[in-house]
Order: structure tokens, then C-alpha cells, then sequence
């Protein structure tokens, strides 16, 4: 069983070293997507959470804009 965890381990820290690096991005442009995703999950958090303590004024419109 040790020996699953010191394999899982080695190829964990073999990945954060930029071993596994997708063939379509590198390093930066994958944390980037990341970063921008965490930034829209984090928003769309906070507005649910205002909506459920009406925080907002009532209103029919959405605060997102999609374009």
C-alpha cells in the first residue's frame, strides 16, 4: 500500500514540475484559464449569495451581460 502512495506521490511531483504539460498549452496559458475560471466561479458565488440575502433591489434584469 506504501508503495501506491510513494508511486502517487513521485508522479505528483513529476506534474507540478511541468512534466505533464498538455500538448496544446504550456504551463502559464493553462494556469491562466484557471485563474479566469476560479475568477467567474468566484463571481457567480458572490451573486448567488447577494440574491439569497436580497442584497440586490428586485428587478427582472440580469447583472450578467452577455454579449
Amino acid at each position: 500500500m506504501k508503495i501506491f502512495a510513494l508511486i502517487g506521490l513521485l508522479v505528483g511531483s513529476a506534474c507540478c514540475a511541468g512534466g505533464c504539460e498538455t500538448l496544446a498549452y504550456s504551463r502559464q496559458e493553462r494556469d491562466a484559464m484557471i485563474n479566469r475560471t476560479w475568477n467567474i466561479e468566484f463571481r457567480q458565488a458572490v451573486d448567488d449569495f447577494d440574491s439569497a440575502l436580497l442584497l440586490r433591489p428586485p428587478s427582472q434584469l440580469s447583472i450578467w451581460h452577455v454579449r
